[in-house]
C-alpha cells in the first residue's frame, strides 16, 4: 500500500507546483496592502521558473518500478479476500441446521399437516427400500443367467478351451465396428492357447487401479486366472443379516501365498439412504498366508543394534508397512460409536478416514460394476476411451471471465450450439453406495440408481 500512496503523494507535489492553473483575478487588480500585481502564466517571466533555473525536473516514478511492491500490495489483497470469505463460509455454516422460526411461528393446524406430510414421506421411503430390494433380485438373477458367459470366457482366457467361429466372427464385426482399418485374421484349427497376464493387464488399464499395483504386485498377479462376483446370502453369518456382494479372487499356485483364492465383500445398510439407493456399511476382506518373506504389503530393512552393556552388535530384521495391492483385502475399519462419542478422532482424522472408505468401497464397485462384465474392453484398453474422455474434454476448456465471456467476435451463434449439443461419450456411472454409517462425519456418497 506504500508504493500507491508515495505515487499520489509525487503526482500532488508535481500538481500543485509545477503544473498550477491560472489565477481566478485580473493581472490589473491590486492586492491590499502591496504593489504586487498577482502571478499569471502572462505576467510571470520564464526565467524565474524552476526548471529554466536549472533546477531538477520533479519526476514521477515509472509504474515498471514499483512492480515488485504492486505484487505484495495484490498478494496482501487476495490474502484478505481469502479471510473475508473463509469467514463469510464459517457463518453460512454455522447456519446450517438452524431454525429460522418460520416452521415453530406456524399454527397448530398447519404443523398437524407437516407432520403428515412427513408421514406420507415415511411410505414413499418403505417403498423405495422395497424397490431397491427388488433390483437387487434383479441383479441376482442376471447374473446367474450370465454365469455360463463368464465360465467361457475364463476357459478361453486360460486356455482350456478354443473359442468358436460364431464367437470369432461376433467379436470381428465389432473390431471392424470399432475400427474401419481392422484387418480380420487368418483362422486354422489351432490348439487352446492361454492369453498371458489377462487380468494383470486389465487391472493395469483401469485408472484407480493402476496406481495400487506396484512392481512387486505384478508377480503375483500374473497367477491371477479369474475375478468373479457373487451376491451375499443374508442368511449367511458373514453378512449380518444384510444385503451386499463378493468379489472372489482365483489364483493359480504361486510363490507368494497359500490361499488359492482371495475374497473382499462389502455389506449394505439394511435401509437405503437418502438419495434413494443402498449406503455402504462396512468391508470384510481375507487374510492371506503370505509364504516366508513374501509379504507383498510390507517392506524389510537390516538395522545394527549394540547391546549397551556387552557392547556387541547384532543384525535386526524389521519389517514396516508399504503400498501394494494386495493391502485391498486389509479393508479400513470404521470408528466405534464409543470412539465417536468420546471424540477420539479430530476432523482432519474424520476426513482421512471417511476418504478411505470411499476409495475402497469405489474400488469394489468398479470390480463389480465395470472391470468384471466388461473384462475384454480393459484388457484391449478400450475401455480407457470411456474412462478418461471426461477429464480430457474437461481440460480443454477454462474458465471465462464475464468480460471474456461477451466477447463477440470470439465464437458465433452455430458454434456455440454445435459445442452444446454434440453427443459427449461417457463411462458406465459411479457406483452405489458412500461411507459407513458410523463414521462421525461420512457422508453417504451419491450412487447410480439400477
Amino acid at each position: 500500500m506504500w508504493g500507491v500512496k508515495r505515487k499520489f503523494l509525487t503526482l500532488l507535489f508535481v500538481t500543485t507546483d509545477s503544473c498550477r492553473l491560472p489565477a481566478p483575478m485580473s493581472s490589473t487588480v491590486p492586492i491590499a496592502g502591496s504593489n504586487i500585481t498577482a502571478p499569471t502564466p502572462q505576467n510571470t517571466p520564464l526565467t524565474h521558473a524552476p526548471i529554466a533555473a536549472g533546477l531538477s525536473r520533479p519526476t514521477v516514478p515509472d509504474i515498471s518500478e514499483d512492480k515488485e511492491e504492486d505484487n505484495d500490495d495484490d498478494e496482501d489483497t487476495n490474502a484478505l479476500h481469502a479471510q473475508a470469505l473463509a469467514m463469510v463460509r464459517g457463518k453460512l455454516e454455522g447456519l446450517i441446521g438452524r431454525s429460522s422460526g418460520y416452521l415453530e411461528s406456524l399454527p397448530i393446524e398447519v404443523k398437524l399437516s407437516v407432520e403428515g406430510l412427513k408421514g406420507i414421506q415415511v411410505k414413499y421411503q418403505e417403498l423405495q427400500n422395497q424397490y431397491k430390494r427388488e433390483c437387487l433380485e434383479l441383479e441376482k438373477k442376471y447374473l446367474a443367467l450370465q454365469k455360463p458367459l463368464y465360465e467361457r470366457r475364463e476357459a478361453i482366457i486360460n486356455g482350456s478351451e478354443n473359442p468358436t467361429p460364431d464367437e470369432i466372427a461376433a467379436g470381428e464385426k465389432q473390431s471392424q465396428k470399432d475400427d474401419e482399418d481392422y484387418t480380420p485374421l487368418i483362422k486354422d484349427n489351432k490348439v487352446p492357447s492361454a492369453i498371458p497376464e489377462f487380468w494383470l493387464t486389465a487391472l493395469r488399464n483401469h485408472i484407480g487401479l493402476a496406481d495400487l499395483i506396484t512392481e512387486r504386485d505384478e508377480g503375483a498377479l500374473k497367477h491371477l486366472l479369474d475375478i468373479r462376483l457373487s451376491y451375499l446370502n443374508e442368511s449367511d453369518k458373514l453378512s449380518e443379516g444384510k444385503p451386499g456382494f463378493k468379489i472372489t479372487f482365483v489364483f493359480s499356485p504361486n510363490e507368494f501365498f497359500e490361499n488359492e483364492t482371495l475374497e473382499k465383500s462389502y455389506l449394505y445398510q439394511d435401509e437405503v439412504g437418502y438419495s434413494g439407493d443402498f449406503v455402504f456399511y462396512k468391508a470384510i476382506g481375507t487374510d492371506i498366508k503370505w509364504k516366508e518373506d513374501k509379504d507383498l504389503t510390507k517392506e524389510y530393512e537390516i538395522k545394527k543394534q549394540r547391546n549397551k552393556n556387552t557392547n556387541r552388535t547384532r543384525l535386526v530384521r524389521k519389517a514396516r508397512p508399504t503400498e501394494s495391492f494386495f493391502n485391498f483385502f486389509s479393508p479400513p475399519v470404521p470408528p466405534s460409536d464409543e470412539d465417536l462419542e468420546s471424540e477420539k478422532y479430530d476432523e482432519d482424522e474424520l476426513e482421512e478416514i471417511e476418504e478411505k472408505f470411499q476409495v475402497d468401497y469405489q474400488i469394489g464397485e468398479d470390480l463389480k460394476e465395470k472391470i468384471i462384465p466388461k473384462a475384454i474392453d480393459y484388457f484391449t484398453g478400450k475401455a480407457l476411451e470411456y474412462e478418461i474422455m471426461d477429464d480430457d474434454e474437461d481440460d480443454d476448456f477454462d474458465d471465462l471471465d464475464e468480460d471474456e465471456d461477451e466477447d463477440d467476435g470470439r465464437f458465433d451463434d452455430d458454434s456455440e450450439s454445435e459445442v452444446e449439443l454434440a453427443p459427449k461419450r461417457r463411462g458406465p456411472p459411479k457406483g452405489r453406495g458412500g461411507a459407513p454409517a458410523n463414521a462421525g462425519n461420512v457422508n453417504p456418497e451419491e450412487c447410480k440408481q439400477q
